[in-house]
């Protein structure tokens, strides 16, 4: 089971909120309420409405198919924080002159999934990667590829014989 939630033109920079929604990429839904919930950044809190609400989204899709949900095994499957748009302001500076400010927003975005589906072993897809490794060629121990020759000394004379008598 996957549900999102999206919340645009959140009124904080996306920069100081890919600090937080870094934390819970990938996490169990009940800790990532944890670290959202006992973190001091004013992020967390916006962040803590739209995993809320993507865990909601999720309770409703498995109530419409008929399908059983445990919430404390979802996960963060994907979490980003994209740029919104900027509004722009003005503020006075000296002599007469104006200074831009720039307000900017960001965009929200965070998908959860059942843990059930992330388990499920892909049956095609793991025998075609053990075929690709029985063919590829064996690595000789003699050689090794990644060494280069020494580089010369730069501004030196260089070292012929010199010729005639």
């Amino acid at each position: 089971m996957e549900a999102r939630a999206i919340q645009r033109t959140v009124r904080q920079s996306a920069r100081k909120m890919r600090l937080v929604i870094d934390q819970i990429r990938g996490q169990a839904v009940p800790q990532a309420y944890a670290i959202l919930r006992f973190s001091k950044k004013l992020a967390a809190k916006q962040i803590h409405k739209v995993l809320k609400s993507a865990v909601a989204n999720a309770e409703q899709r498995a109530q419409r198919e008929n399908t059983a949900l445990d919430v404390d095994r979802l996960r963060v499957k994907y979490a980003v924080v994209n740029e919104g748009p900027t509004l722009k302001r003005f503020t006075p500076a000296a002599m007469g002159r104006a200074t831009p400010i720039k307000k900017r927003t960001s965009h929200v975005e965070i998908h959860v999934e059942g843990d059930a589906e992330s388990r499920a072993p892909k049956g095609p897809a793991a025998k075609a990667g053990a075929k690709a490794e029985a063919i590829a060629p064996p690595v000789r121990a003699g050689k090794t590829k990644g060494k280069r020759p020494k580089a010369k000394k730069a501004g030196g004379k260089s070292k012929t014989k010199k010729e005639g008598k």
